[in-house]
């Protein structure tokens, strides 16, 4: 397993977004700057997020995006399964993918099974609302 560009860039952003005002909307351009990413990539990321019901979007004077839900509520799991899909270690243990012949006598298979659960719980553990604990700075400073 992975993870992408795309989804390393997609937990920047919903941290950022859970450290900004609830009730406010930021804009696209400002999350951009703080997080190093490029608007133009920032905004497939993004609308990918609305379109998941991750974030809202607001268009014109005002507008940018902000969280539909509390910062508890997302873990990094649910972060990770919208933008990258199956957070499997082999291609067997994907959802939906076809029964393996070998499933049975394969003496990888628990291996795998046991690192899929671990990294499910670990993801499924952490919130965005633990990034507000932590002492590590999210926000890049010059």
């Amino acid at each position: 397993m992975i993870i992408s560009t795309r989804g390393r860039y997609a937990l920047r952003v919903m941290i950022d977004l859970s450290q900004q005002d609830p009730d406010s909307y930021t804009p696209l351009k400002e999350i951009a700057a703080r997080q190093e990413i490029s608007e133009k990539y920032l905004e497939n990321i993004l609308k990918s997020l609305v379109t998941q019901g991750f974030i809202l979007g607001l268009r014109g004077k005002g507008g940018g995006y902000r969280l539909t839900k509390s910062p508890e509520e997302y873990t990094l799991a649910s972060i990770l399964h919208a933008t990258e899909g199956s957070l499997a270690a082999v291609a067997c243990l994907e959802d939906h993918a076809p029964e393996c012949a070998r499933a049975g006598q394969c003496p990888t298979r628990p291996i795998w099974e046991k690192l899929n659960n671990l990294i499910e719980d670990y993801l499924g553990s952490i919130t965005l609302a633990d990034f507000h604990k932590t002492i590590i700075p999210c926000k890049i400073e010059k």
